[in-house]
């Protein structure tokens, strides 16, 4: 008689699979909480304690450790293993169904303590995934419950599973337990403080594959971290298309920035960039703000709020064409009008904080960073010149030097009354940079601030900025030609402060 081995945490259709290897002839092996549901609904179902002659013990941390179940999975069907079998009295194990203990539900509790992280450290179901995955030439396993319905198909349809969804069965329960190991590992590493321990392992779970890459040529899908989180993955999508692997990474830069702001605000982005952020008494006069900035950029981009958006900010946003609206909520009437545009993306995502590590890849590795959490504020600020910015251009300063931070270095913003007035980024020079977002800006610059994410090396900038009629500048500071720039700041009548913190962003 074949025989399977069901153990499972997650039991999401596992009283059906039994019963379905049952009327196949299989007997059904299991353990704890999986034989009660099974036994329950009627499964003549064995403990895993009768085929081993031995109780659980140790508050159920050994169970399946055991030759008796371990000779079952892990022998080949050749001769000689068989012959050993017989010789102790082991039956061989055909089918492993097993799921491993919730660990990511566990540590997403906000109370958990590291006795109860540990005790959701699953011991023996990895090692019987990774026995059955390892001779998956005769055993079958399965770690996902989306899978016994084709595993029972197969069976009913040829008595056996074919060796290519073995094989892809195998992998699937090897990146099961690597995932499951990585979690524990980066968990147990955040609690000592360590983020760049010797080895580090990032897992995903896939959300979905996506039409292609950033070019039609180009395959991708889109991943969940494991690490518990929320970010981008979690967000609701309450109209329009999948999201393109552009919208994905243009959605996540434009719902960065717009968490910066307190107050109501509205960001555009395009390619990753902001072609217009500003701040509103309401969202539908921030988006009208942001908008204005660059309307021609603007056409087909990606639109973030960081307030429950309202009726008449949605009115105004749907005028336009854009890839996508992404918001904390929507009121009803709101969504329902939004609705309308059958290829309008529509993502409900909560605010969230910016945590956690940054990874770029690089041919044959990766580089990994904290992300830049850096808030700067009045107390940060100092004032390099004699001449101190007025309250109002302080406040466009700060709001300015947020904006920057998210755009592609090199990079300068022109702003003015809570919004961006023009945007240099990814420029190979500073002042290149300052020439695209002034003219950008034309005339409005005139009483505008500049914002730049690093220091200017030479005071060509500066002289520039003063042509166009800007009145102060922000900037980190520490060129060894500092002196340069606040002298011609001084020779101009321009306020220049001094953050300390640069913002490059590659």
């Amino acid at each position: 008689m074949k025989r399977a081995l069901i153990s499972v945490s997650d039991k999401n259709g596992v009283v059906e699979f039994a019963k379905g290897l049952e009327r196949l002839g299989y007997e059904i092996i299991s353990t704890g909480g999986t034989y009660k549901v099974l036994s329950e609904a009627g499964v003549k179902v064995v403990k895993v304690s009768d085929i081993t002659g031995f109780p659980e013990i140790l508050d159920g941390r050994v169970k399946t450790l055991h030759p008796m179940i371990h000779g079952g999975i892990l022998a080949r069907r050749t001769e000689e293993h068989l012959k050993q079998l017989e010789a102790n009295g082991i039956g061989t194990i055909d089918i492993v169904a097993v799921n491993l203990y919730p660990f990511r539900a566990t540590i997403e509790k906000p109370d958990v303590t590291l006795e109860e992280a540990i005790e959701n450290i699953d011991i023996g179901g990895p090692a019987m995934i990774r026995a059955a995955a390892k001779n998956y030439q005769d055993v079958v396993v399965i770690v996902n419950p989306d899978y016994y319905g084709p595993v029972l198909k197969e069976l009913e349809m040829e008595g056996e599973v074919k060796p290519e969804i073995r094989l892809k069965l195998a992998m699937e329960a090897f990146s099961h337990t690597a995932a499951y190991d990585s979690l524990i590992s980066r968990y147990l590493a955040g609690l000592i403080g360590n983020k760049f321990p010797d080895n580090l392992v990032f897992a995903g779970e896939k959300v979905y594959e996506l039409r292609y890459g950033e070019n039609p040529h180009q395959k991708a899908a889109f991943y969940r971290d494991t690490m518990p989180g929320i970010g981008l993955p979690d967000a609701k999508k309450l109209g329009g298309k999948e999201l393109s692997y552009n919208n994905i990474i243009d959605a996540e830069a434009a719902y960065k920035l717009v968490n910066e702001f307190a107050e109501p605000a509205c960001v555009i982005i395009k390619h990753t960039n902001p072609c217009g952020a500003a701040l509103g008494k309401t969202l539908r006069e921030a988006f009208d703000k942001a908008f204005a900035a660059d309307p021609v950029s603007a056409f087909g981009g990606i639109v973030a709020f960081n307030r429950k958006v309202d009726l008449k900010a949605a009115e105004k946003a749907a005028e336009f064409f854009m890839e996508v609206v992404v918001a904390p909520s929507y009121e009803e009437d709101a969504l329902e009008f939004l609705r309308r545009k059958s290829n309008l993306r529509i993502l409900e995502l909560p605010a969230v904080s910016e945590k956690g590590l940054e990874v770029k890849t690089v041919k044959g590795g990766f580089v990994v960073q904290e992300s830049d959490n850096f808030d700067v504020n009045p107390d940060n600020l100092k004032v390099v010149t004699s001449i101190s910015p007025v309250p109002s251009e302080l406040d466009d300063l700060l709001f300015a030097f947020k904006v920057v931070k998210h755009v592609k270095s090199n990079a300068i913003v022109i702003a003015k009354d809570g919004m961006t007035l023009g945007v240099g980024a990814g420029q190979m020079n500073r002042v290149g940079a300052a020439r695209i977002a002034l003219e950008q800006a034309g005339d409005k610059c005139k009483g505008a601030v500049m914002a730049s994410d690093a220091f200017f090396p030479f005071k060509d900038t500066v002289e520039l900025a003063a042509k166009f009629g800007i009145k102060a500048i922000i900037q980190p500071g520490g060129s060894v030609r500092d002196e340069e720039s606040i002298k011609a700041c001084e020779e101009n009548n321009i306020a220049m402060v001094f953050t300390g913190v640069r913002h490059f962003k590659h």
